[in-house]
C-alpha cells in the first residue's frame, strides 16, 4: 500500500491518501476548464484508498453544480483544490494537490472533443524553467 500527502496553498489543509490510484485522467470538459482556469483538471481516481484529513477538514468547502454529477473540493481560504469523494465512493484527486510525488502516468485525455481552441500546438511552445525575463 502506497501512502500520499498532500496540501492546500496556505497549508491550511493537510491529507494523506492510503492506497492506489486506479487512473489518471487529464478531463479536458468544460466544467473542468471553469474549475481550474485552464486547458484541462489532472486528476486520480480510486475506488479502494483512504482519504485522512490531518488538519483543516473544517476548511474543505465542496460545490456540486446543479443537475450534473461535478463536484470541486477546495480551501475555502486560498481556493486550492483538494480531494473529494464523489458518485458511489469514488475518491477524486486532483494531482497538483499532492506534495508526495505520483510515479504513475496519465492514463488518458477524456472529453477531448471540447479542448480549448487554444490548447492546439502547446506541446510545441518555447520553455522556461522558471519566469522569462
Amino acid at each position: 500500500m502506497t501512502d500520499y500527502l498532500g496540501s492546500c496553498l496556505c497549508g491550511t489543509t493537510i491529507f494523506e491518501v492510503q492506497g492506489e490510484f486506479d487512473s489518471f485522467y487529464m478531463c479536458h470538459c468544460q466544467f473542468c476548464q471553469k474549475d481550474t482556469g485552464s486547458a484541462h483538471a489532472a486528476n486520480l481516481f480510486s475506488k479502494s484508498a483512504k482519504l485522512t484529513w490531518l488538519a483543516g477538514s473544517d476548511s474543505v468547502t465542496t460545490f456540486t453544480l446543479p443537475g450534473t454529477r461535478h463536484k470541486k473540493s477546495f480551501c475555502k481560504f486560498c481556493g486550492s483544490a483538494l480531494p473529494g469523494i464523489h458518485e458511489v465512493g469514488l475518491l477524486v484527486i486532483p494531482a497538483g494537490c499532492l506534495d508526495t510525488e505520483v510515479s504513475m502516468s496519465p492514463t488518458a485525455h477524456i472529453f477531448t472533443s471540447r479542448k480549448a481552441a487554444w490548447e492546439k500546438g502547446l506541446g510545441e511552445l518555447q520553455e522556461f524553467e522558471g519566469l522569462p525575463e
